[in-house]
């Protein structure tokens, strides 16, 4: 006892602290035992969320624990099938935050939080928060899995809700085609250097692994991940393709669809890599499924919204002009400054050497292309639009996309020594 008191004061012992946390059906938690420090209740809440399933993944989940358990009474084979199994909404965990050590060993589930680790030594689930049941711990692995397979329902996949193309070059640059949410942005970023590889020797290994193919073929400069974004299935399958999961939605990378290329030029698909390469080609299916129909929109420093007759129908004119208000900060100097400074750097990040006290020139006006389809969508038109061209003179307009940096820019240009 004295040895052990001893290593702790000299800070060699690892500071544990207990909890008992609850969270619901969609994924607040909530604490009846945790420490007084809100620093590290912020901690715990913050990893259970990141760990544990919420929602229809938590609906998920849980079915296929009692499938696994052997408690349904008849095959499952659709989805009502599943869905016709009760969920509790309610879970408890029982665990503690490791301060100072990556504890794995011990009883129930340990995972890395920052500075430690999270120990969840019990896990129950509720329907009433009165009577707290959970699945057997030591069941068979192989009998459980019997049970599971054998449900015809256990080949259904989550619904499709959205197509990401996520085109990463080996420096690093990554463009997620179409644009996602900020909140989805890092997450499909992450994914696609997690499966790209983070390092040199991973981008190179991971690409050999697709082609099946030893490691001393060629690397390539860039690759395109197309990854498609699903609910979760009813059961959880054993040969599922997910990769990742983010909240409620698995991330499948669609490998027939992703391509590569050597040079920057050329891209080669990983679903059929003798096939002959093609300049900056997309799938036909992906090439449909971006090709959606746009309406070019001038927006203008003073606040005025501009595109021609007929492009726009008319029940969305005052809606839309007002959303791009809102979203570019037209008609606000100050704002419009904002909105059009981040553009400007987040376009030509690599190319631009801005110090920080320095103002970029502010447009005029902006070009933005406007999916139709996203007019009558509730959500903001920032989630949706894209920004085109850029005028700093009112005549002249810049291609954003141009190879090369617009005039007005050039005195920021990198490595241009009048800076």
């Amino acid at each position: 006892m004295g040895e052990a008191k001893r290593r702790k004061q000299l800070g060699l012992m690892p500071d544990v602290h207990a909890f008992e946390a609850h969270m619901d059906a969609e994924g607040t938690v909530t604490f009846s035992r945790a420490p007084e420090d809100a620093a590290l209740r912020e901690l715990i809440e913050g990893a259970l969320k990141a760990s544990q399933p919420y929602g229809a993944a938590w609906d998920s989940e849980y079915r296929t624990s009692y499938v696994m358990a052997g408690r349904p009474d008849r095959f499952l084979e659709t989805a009502e099938d599943v869905q016709s199994i009760p969920v509790p909404p309610l879970r408890r965990f029982s665990g503690d935050l490791v301060l100072g050590k990556t504890a794995t060993e011990g009883a129930g589930m340990s995972f890395q939080v920052e500075g430690g680790s999270i120990r969840l030594r019990e896990q129950r689930h509720s329907f009433d928060g009165q009577r707290w049941d959970s699945f057997p711990a030591h069941t068979d692995p192989r009998r459980a899995l019997e049970y599971l397979l054998q449900h015809p329902a256990l080949n259904l996949q989550g619904e499709l809700v959205a197509t990401f193309l996520i085109e990463q070059w080996g420096e690093g640059r990554i463009d997620v085609t179409p644009e996602p949410p900020d909140d989805l942005l890092e997450a499909l970023e992450g994914v696609a250097r997690e499966f790209h590889g983070d390092t040199p020797e991973l981008w190179a290994s991971t690409h050999h692994d697709l082609l099946q193919q030893d490691e001393e073929g060629p690397v390539p400069v860039a690759r395109r991940l197309v990854l498609d974004l699903r609910r979760p299935a009813p059961l959880h399958s054993p040969l599922s393709l997910a990769f990742a999961t983010h909240g409620n939605v698995e991330f499948h990378p669609n490998i027939e669809k992703s391509t590569f290329s050597l040079d920057g030029e050329l891209w080669h698909p990983y679903g059929d890599p003798d096939a002959e390469a093609q300049e900056d080609a997309l799938h036909p299916e992906l090439a449909q499924f971006f090709d959606v129909e746009t309406a070019s929109v001038t927006v203008h420093a003073d606040g005025r919204v501009e595109w021609e007759d007929g492009v726009i129908p008319e029940e969305h004119a005052e809606h839309l002009r007002t959303d791009l208000r809102e979203s570019t900060g037209a008609g606000n100097q100050d704002a419009w400054a904002a909105w059009t400074g981040e553009l400007l750097r987040s376009t030509f990040d690599h190319e631009l050497a801005i110090p920080q006290d320095a103002e970029l020139p502010v447009p005029q006006a902006v070009r933005l292309d406007i999916p139709l389809d996203a007019l009558s969508d509730p959500d903001p038109l920032a989630q949706t639009f894209m920004e085109s061209e850029v005028t700093f003179d009112g005549s002249h307009w810049r291609d954003l996309y141009d190879e090369e940096v617009p005039e007005e820019l050039q005195p920021f240009a990198a490595g241009n020594t009048t800076n």
